[in-house]
């Protein structure tokens, strides 16, 4: 899998800026937007990016069905695309987001919530962590 995520970096990297007239001129290039936010999804201003060296992590979660995940944090800014299945993710406070195969989502950051699997398929998602070096993008309470 890190092979796989190398090579479509590598690739988007020797491609260029993608321009609108790339994809007029018909070579079959496709850009699809799936999330631009400043807020997570419960509609929270994102904090301000934490002091320290950066470290991108990139994990991709398989959750069977009718798991749950334990209730937890994320201390740094993040967001994922859900690549198959269903999930459903509850916050502390109750709010819900139910997303489906091929949703985006940024995640709620600093706020307890977990995710759980109500489908009847392994929901995986891949989730993209904006990080410090040294801390954890997860706290579990």
């Amino acid at each position: 899998m890190r092979k796989l995520i190398l090579v479509i970096c590598l690739l988007l990297l020797a491609a260029g800026p993608v321009r609108a007239a790339d994809q007029a001129a018909g070579e079959g290039l496709r850009v699809e937007e799936l999330v631009k936010s400043g807020v997570s999804w419960d509609g929270a201003p994102l904090p301000a990016y934490p002091a320290g060296t950066p470290e991108i992590t990139i994990l991709k979660i398989s959750i069977p069905p009718g798991a749950q995940l334990p209730l937890h944090e994320h201390p740094v800014i993040n967001a994922g695309v859900l690549l198959k299945g269903e999930l459903t993710v509850i916050s502390k406070d109750q709010r819900t987001l139910r997303l489906k195969a091929g949703e985006a989502l940024v995640e709620v950051v600093n706020t307890w919530h977990y995710g759980k699997n109500e489908g009847r398929e392994t929901a995986e998602i891949l989730v993209f962590y904006a990080g410090v070096a040294g801390r954890p993008v997860t706290v579990k309470q």
